[in-house]
């Protein structure tokens, strides 16, 4: 079931954003800057405050009370300029629902509630840019980001179509 986050479901995309992020990005390991990272950026409180903000959206999908994935969106963000959209700013999915079209139906919805004109970024190095591209998203650009000394290079894509198919 998709439906919108309300604040009894914060603890637990606080934790899920965590695993994922982990996952995604401490390949080699868990070193301190990624541990002071996810436990200042992923709390119950900062997803309070982003439910609390009227430019996001917060759509969840679980099932018996499981929290398999989420998509947060921001209204206020924007690539080079408002004619890309607004932003998908993250799109999680926890690992033991992967390959389930859970992303995919997350992502429809947003199409359904809000509109078409949406954009996002990626890792390069992310198993999810296959994804996209096969939801037929385009490689519109590139952002990178300055994480601990070390630069990070993300695709940026642009919404073209989903496809229907379930």
């Amino acid at each position: 079931m998709i439906r919108k986050a309300v604040k009894e479901d914060c603890i637990n995309l606080a934790v899920l954003s965590l695993s994922v992020w982990l996952d995604t990005y401490a390949i080699e390991g868990i070193r301190t800057e990624y541990s002071r990272y996810v436990l200042s950026n992923f709390t119950e409180v900062s997803f309070l405050n982003i439910l609390n903000n009227p430019n996001n959206r917060l759509l969840i999908c679980e099932s018996n009370k499981v929290l398999q994935a989420f998509v947060l969106i921001n209204f206020d963000s924007h690539f080079e300029d408002a004619d890309n959209g607004f932003e998908i700013e993250k799109l999680y999915v926890d690992k033991r629902f992967k390959a389930q079209g859970i992303g995919r139906k997350l992502l429809a919805e947003v199409e359904s509630r809000y509109g078409s004109k949406f954009w996002l970024y990626t890792w390069v190095e992310n198993k999810s840019n296959d994804f996209y591209k096969h939801l037929g998203f385009k490689n519109i650009g590139k952002i990178n980001f300055d994480f601990n000394n070390q630069i990070i290079e993300n695709n940026v894509y642009s919404y073209t179509s989903i496809k229907k198919s379930n």
